[in-house]
């Protein structure tokens, strides 16, 4: 098996625990806060969790939410699982502004308009201050 998160963290680890991360994307510079929860096993859904596990991924996924919306302030926020492309489970977490690239369509669809400069040099530290508070 040759999985990318089972080998590599996936991003710039803001948090983690024995059971998952919480990781800010680096390769979408047109989105910055863009996070992943990351189960650390390999599983491919979530309906292969026990639910007790389920509920606490899904906690991870709400905080970073909420850690996202208090550090970037962003219009609205996207939350989504696939595992298409990477069949390992994990959570994209994405702040949505209405002058973002994509607006309103999703951000893997077709741009709509050239992306706005945002000036977020700290954006890890921010994330990653908010998620260790709590």
């Amino acid at each position: 098996m040759n999985c990318p998160l089972c080998g590599k963290p996936g991003g710039e680890v803001l948090w983690q625990d024995d059971f998952c991360r919480v990781v800010l994307v680096t390769d979408t510079p047109d989105y910055p806060g863009f996070c992943r929860v990351i189960l650390n096993r390999h599983v491919k859904e979530m309906s292969d969790l026990a639910p007790s596990d389920r509920n606490r991924l899904m906690d991870v996924v709400w905080k970073t939410e909420q850690a996202v919306r208090i550090a970037m302030n962003p219009d609205k926020i996207n939350l989504a699982s696939f595992g298409n492309v990477v069949p390992h489970l994990h959570w994209h977490v994405v702040p949505r502004y209405l002058d973002d690239r994509h607006f309103p369509n999703p951000i893997w669809g077709r741009p709509v308009r050239s992306a706005p400069a945002r000036a977020m040099d700290d954006i890890g530290k921010r994330l990653r201050n908010t998620l260790q508070r709590g």
